[in-house]
């Protein structure tokens, strides 16, 4: 294989944690990363945030907070005519 140099490696981070490149770009991708310290660094920092995210995601406001919010856009649509979603 050869090294596919940094910039395609930080280039195609995202889609290499998501396993999204084909078998012999994600495989060149992951030699460069084993052999470059600086795109290494890189590939933790895209993945402590990419985790940060999916589970920021999870979470639901609460149940007060939700229905505070539709009350306030409710009186926006009341305001200006524009339909709001429960």
């Amino acid at each position: 294989m050869t090294d596919c140099g940094c910039e395609k490696a930080k280039d195609a981070l995202e889609e290499y944690l998501r396993n999204e490149l084909a078998s012999t770009d994600a495989s060149d991708i992951r030699e460069h990363l084993e052999h470059c310290k600086d795109c290494e660094s890189e590939l933790h920092v895209n993945r402590s945030l990419m985790e940060v995210v999916q589970r920021a995601c999870k979470e639901r406001a609460p149940e007060e907070l939700r229905l505070h919010v539709l009350d306030q856009l409710r009186n926006i649509q009341r305001t200006h005519g524009t339909p709001v979603a429960n």
